[in-house]
């Protein structure tokens, strides 16, 4: 293996920018398809202002000189592909996740530090992003590296993979999204227009190759992996299988309307900038395995950050609910559920308790409740849509349920075309 791809070598390197060594590492995860793996390290101060440093990043008592911390690495090494660039089509899965690691290294170089230590959120150490003039920089040239604190002594329990939460652990998930959400709207996320934003994955290659353009450099303009424009092929499909979801997602929004109300769908959720205020960060990725949580359950760390980007907050809600919510949380309705359900009570519990916390601090009118409800409908039924070309999990029932019963709820249709309308007049 080249140096420059060893893990032990990149972290070596890595760490004596800041005057530490490392003691051990040991590889937890290799990544998707030999895309680089994520290792934990063990590393020792060798002067008193890295240990100092070092114990304020970790939250922890400040340390001496020989004092040892844990820490991760994330390296991204991705095999060489070909890229058809007459038909990037075809490398769209390949795009997506290169973008997707540069937009992960930006959120954690970059806007982590803005969002203050009520949000648990590993902070970075460093990064080959910031690496101009350091020792190494050549070997590192190409790679994607980037050393962060380890949640795990403070969030020792770890969500399973398509794990269930318990309610204490849901409560928890909720506040944390909360204060992500609402931490946010206060950086101006629009301060530069939308512009440095990563478009979706043939796009943004698209305009890379054009030199007269300026690639995005921060985070996905669409936050998360599952929004229509990306998933073209997989929803061809499904208008193609005569399938009781290629009709619902396939026929039009209103008589008049020439788009099959999932493109209507996914307009409305593509960030509308300054026109929609309520647009925040979202996670773009939440589920149970992609979080670590106290020994109690109550306190949230959300990690894995590589679909980041703006967007309306419940479509965070959206993922969580139907993969990793347990249906006694969501509805109160003895199985088997009906063909349509509308909003239960627990369910209108959850998204309350969700909404009081992310509005802490701010008037209710600012997101009122029925703006509110129509916008987590309407992300609702948008994720259903990908999980009806992609492949049903979690609480399907429950999911194919309520976007029944919106997708035929006459007064969301209309909002649903009034909004675009209003949005398109405000351009």
């Amino acid at each position: 293996m080249a140096l420059a791809n060893d893990p032990r070598h990149v972290a070596s390197l890595m760490l004596s920018w800041n005057s530490l060594e490392l003691v051990s590492i040991t590889t937890l995860q290799t990544l998707w398809a030999g895309y680089g793996k994520i290792c934990g390290l063990t590393v020792r101060a060798t002067t008193a202002e890295a240990a100092e440093h070092l114990s304020q990043l970790c939250g922890v008592d400040t340390g001496a000189v020989g004092s040892t911390y844990p820490l991760i690495l994330k390296l991204i090494s991705p095999p060489k592909q070909k890229l058809d660039h007459d038909n990037p089509t075809q490398n769209e899965g390949h795009l997506r996740k290169i973008l997707s690691y540069e937009v992960e290294q930006y959120f954690y170089t970059e806007v982590v530090p803005l969002l203050g230590d009520d949000i648990a959120v590993a902070k970075c150490l460093s990064s080959t992003r910031n690496m101009k003039g350091k020792e190494g920089e050549a070997e590192l040239e190409g790679l994607t590296a980037t050393i962060m604190v380890d949640l795990r002594p403070k969030y020792p329990i770890a969500g399973e993979k398509r794990g269930v939460l318990n309610h204490t652990q849901v409560h928890g998930a909720l506040e944390w999204l909360a204060s992500f959400h609402r931490r946010s709207w206060d950086l101006n996320l629009l301060q530069n227009g939308l512009d440095p934003y990563v478009l979706p994955p043939i796009e943004e290659y698209l305009r890379r190759q054009d030199p007269e353009k300026t690639p995005g450099s921060s985070l996905w303009l669409n936050g998360g992996y599952t929004y229509l424009a990306t998933r073209r092929t997989e929803f061809a499909s499904l208008q193609a299988d005569n399938s009781e979801w290629s009709f619902a997602f396939g026929s039009p929004l209103t008589p008049d309307s020439q788009a099959p109300v999932a493109d209507e769908i996914a307009s409305f959720l593509t960030p509308w900038g300054e026109s929609r205020l309520v647009e925040s960060y979202i996670h773009g990725d939440v589920k149970s395995e992609n979080l670590f949580t106290s020994t109690e359950g109550n306190k949230v760390a959300f990690f894995d950050f590589q679909y980041v980007g703006l967007g309306l907050g419940v479509c965070d809600l959206a993922k969580l609910f139907t993969c990793s919510v347990p249906l006694e949380l969501l509805t109160d309705h003895p199985e088997p559920l009906p063909d349509q359900l509308e909003m239960c009570e627990p369910e209108a519990r959850l998204l309350k308790r969700y909404q009081t916390r992310l509005l802490r601090g701010r008037e209710p009118a600012f997101y009122e409740w029925e703006t509110f409800k129509f916008h987590w409908e309407t992300a609702l039924a948008d994720w259903c849509r990908f999980q009806a070309s992609w492949g049903f999990w979690g609480n399907t029932e429950w999911l194919e349920a309520r976007v029944h019963s919106i997708l035929n709820d006459h007064e969301w249709r209309k909002r649903l075309h009034h909004e675009l309308k209003f949005r398109d007049f405000n351009k």
